[in-house]
């Protein structure tokens, strides 16, 4: 079969916008993107518009904004479905023409070349919901739809987790946890990080984007496992390769999520105009076909030995470079050599093919992989494993002395007719014609990085913070707020100031739980009988804790984000703000439910994302100093991961047991309905609800953590979980409200 040459290989890692990016965008605490980077992205989604990508003579048409924007979405779901099946077609007739050892090096190329995006599948709906628009029909469709892509209730249950095992099956998982150390593997191409890093980015900015998320979700949904992957499948059969789908269900009895996604795109599309929606499927059709040519050609290149052997020159020889200056290859130092390969490999490795270190066609004869990398040679653990593997594979390729000068041989330092030159290809290419690399300006050099103001009130800081994006003005508000909140639940904080015990041990806390819960149920029955409060009473407190338990969940947003939201700590809290929301129906919405008990009271109140909700005047401003501090510690699930357990554990108790039941009385007794309080009686139980997720999320972390006292050890791991407890009701008193405010300005100034 002729090969076609290789344009690029990967470039070295850490060079290319789509890798900073992806890396960037991954952090959920790191800088949001500015308005520059903004513009940047709103370009991309224009770059693509009518690009043919490499290679694609395979039937499937261009994205045409003129005439795609006409074609109805079935449509292009079918043209992304036919244009699939035929790529991954094209890429299994590369295998199966292959050798058994090149059958494996396709397998493991295809799979790093697809992991950017399929170790964060799904990744790019994270933010989409919030506590702006967590009781909004079209949030709650996105919010079921990311819930099925991260397993929901399962730890590492992820999509992305099922493409973890792929890799670890290959022996390809050194770089991949957490997935943005994949930008550190030189072995993945740039290209291969350009959709992931564009759909992550965007995911950081959903107040802008959000319409074109969807439509690019839609896209990569109706197309199913990249097309690559067919090669990854013959290579690993009995993957979970329903889990990589991610337009297939993740459950035998659920539904699709190509079909989940349509939902939330049709629901989309009833409130808004399409064009953006179509936009964002337009791009993601053109980029997904942009990056599978690039692969494509990757693979293909990389069926000549040569091709691998000249990245592996490339890749090594800047250190390399230091230690040969005294040995002589050709009359020229090696050192020399190998300062000239990072540009162009081709001249050493003719060199090398010519060489004593080298036996053509017999590599375990080959000085080069034998003595010189034994235990007394002299490049004795310089190769990996991997790499001697290439190196073998070469020199098995190589004609033999005896074939070399006869017709048909190849000349030397080359195999299967690609010049070594050629093979090689160029340090910084993107491995694509059609589109140059995603040109985007790195986040932290956007020109409104330093800009913003911080709120002036508790009341703006409440509007502000329930959407997930932000500037650093407002990053910093929270983060000293936080800190003052903390400062203030610590203040005079003693062993018996706390019901939670002094010292957590390996017994965990579920004897403990239990032990509360009967506490809550005695107080209870020692208060039965006594009087309820007034109608107006009842109101005024409900109307009041409005501004709180409107945002229900809000202190745990921080754990949708993906790698929070199926591991083993935070998947017990992604579940339970996936529950605060009713799983994604509006009838078991926490924020609808009570809408309905204040609308029985004749309150009627603004959405809750808006300007008029904070400023309206029946509130008092004490009522947002709560749902505020909830709101910002919900920004740093890592930075303030033992609070957030903390703070978890003493809401989902708080009223399980006795709060809730006098509660049931008051509202009965007034004749209103007592359903929101009785769905947290049930769902916060303390055998098997949040309450006991709560203690187990605790209990997980704490297990993990080294048991001897010192820095990051069970002891002082113990007091945040305290302090996070605590947090809930902290102390009020003058001294604790001034620790309180020189915690928040120090807090401040070090965001």
């Amino acid at each position: 079969m002729q090969r076609t040459p290789a344009k690029a290989v990967p470039s070295s890692a850490g060079e290319s916008a789509a890798r900073t990016l992806y890396v960037t965008a991954a952090d959920p605490e790191g800088a949001v993107p500015g308005t520059g980077l903004c513009d940047d992205l709103r370009a991309e989604m224009r770059r693509f518009e009518g690009l043919d990508g490499p290679g694609d003579a395979n039937g499937a048409q261009p994205w045409h904004s003129g005439t795609g924007r006409s074609r109805d979405l079935d449509d292009l779901q079918r043209a992304v479905r036919s244009w699939a099946e035929t790529a991954e077609q094209r890429h299994l007739l590369l295998y199966e023409e292959a050798d058994t050892g090149t059958r494996q090096v396709l397998a493991r190329r295809a799979a790093l070349g697809c992991a950017p995006l399929a170790l964060v599948s799904g990744a790019w709906l994270q933010w989409l919901t919030g506590p702006a628009n967590a009781d909004s029909g079209v949030a709650l469709r996105i919010l079921a739809l990311y819930a099925s892509d991260v397993g929901v209730g399962r730890p590492r249950g992820s999509r992305g987790d099922a493409y973890l095992t792929v890799l670890r099956r290959l022996s390809l998982s050194e770089h991949a946890v957490p997935a943005e150390r994949l930008a550190n593997d030189p072995r993945v191409a740039d290209a291969a990080f350009h959709v992931p890093a564009v759909l992550l980015a965007m995911s950081r900015r959903p107040d802008v984007f959000d319409a074109e998320i969807l439509g690019a979700d839609l896209c990569l949904r109706a197309a199913g496992r990249p097309p690559a992957l067919g090669v990854v499948r013959r290579a690993v059969p009995d993957a979970d390769w329903d889990a990589l789908d991610p337009g297939a269900a993740r459950h035998e009895d659920g539904p699709r999520d190509l079909d989940r996604c349509r939902a939330a795109v049709a629901a989309l599309l009833a409130e808004s105009t399409a064009d953006r929606v179509l936009q964002g499927f337009g791009w993601a059709f053109a980029a997904l076909r942009w990056w599978d040519g690039a692969l494509f050609e990757e693979l293909t290149a990389s069926c000549d030995p040569a091709h691998e052997m000249a990245e592996l020159l490339r890749l090594r020889a800047r250190e390399g470079a230091v230690y040969h200056r005294d040995f002589r290859l050709d009359g020229r130092s090696l050192s020399d050599w190998l300062a000239e390969c990072r540009d162009d490999p081709g001249p050493l490795l003719s060199a090398l093919a010519a060489s004593r270190l080298i036996k053509r066609g017999r590599s375990a004869d080959s000085p080069l992989v034998n003595g010189l990398v034994g235990e007394r040679g002299r490049m004795f653990r310089v190769f990996s494993p991997d790499d001697l593997t290439v190196i073998r594979r070469w020199i098995d390729a190589l004609p033999r002395p005896e074939t070399a000068g006869t017709a048909g041989g190849v000349p030397a330092g080359t195999a299967n007719g690609a010049s070594a030159g050629t093979a090689g290809g160029s340090p910084r290419g993107n491995g694509a014609t059609g589109a140059e690399p995603l040109v985007l300006r790195t986040p932290h050099a956007t020109e409104d990085d330093s800009g913003g103001r911080a709120p002036e009130t508790l009341r703006a800081a409440y509007h502000r913070l329930q959407t997930r994006a932000g500037d650093p003005a407002l990053a910093r508000y929270a983060f000293g707020y936080v800190h003052g909140w903390l400062a203030r639940s610590r203040h005079g904080i003693g062993h018996g100031d706390l019901p939670l015990p002094e010292r957590w041990t390996p017994d965990g806390l579920r004897p403990w739980l239990v032990e509360q819960h009967d506490e809550h149920g005695l107080r209870f029955e020692q208060n039965t009988g006594a009087p309820v409060p007034s109608r107006r009473e009842l109101i005024d407190s409900t109307v009041q804790l409005a501004p709180l338990t409107l945002i229900d969940g809000g202190w745990l947003q921080g754990f949708t984000d993906y790698g929070h939201a199926s591991s083993e700590v935070g998947h017990f809290l992604f579940e339970t703000y996936w529950d605060e929301l009713g799983n994604g129906e509006p009838r078991l919405n926490h924020p609808l439910i009570y809408r309905e008990v204040l609308a029985e009271m004749g309150v009627r109140l603004p959405p809750t994302g808006s300007e008029e909700f904070a400023r309206w005047p029946g509130f008092e401003d004490r009522s947002f100093e709560l749902p505020v501090y909830w709101l910002c510690i919900g920004r740093f699930p890592r930075t303030f991961l033992p609070e957030v357990l903390g703070l978890n554990l003493a809401m989902e108790l708080s009223g399980v047991g006795g709060t809730y039941r006098q509660a049931r009385i008051a509202l009965k007794s007034h004749g209103f309905s007592t359903r929101f309080v009785d769905i947290h009686n049930t769902i916060d139980n303390v055998a098997s609800g949040h309450s006991a997720w709560a203690a187990d999320a605790v209990d997980t972390y704490m297990a993990g953590l080294p048991a001897l006292e010192g820095p990051g050890a069970r002891t002082a791991a113990w007091e945040r979980v305290r302090t996070g407890y605590r947090s809930l009701n902290p102390p009020s008193g003058r001294r604790a409200r001034r620790a309180a405010r020189r915690a928040r300005t120090k807090g401040r100034s070090h965001a």
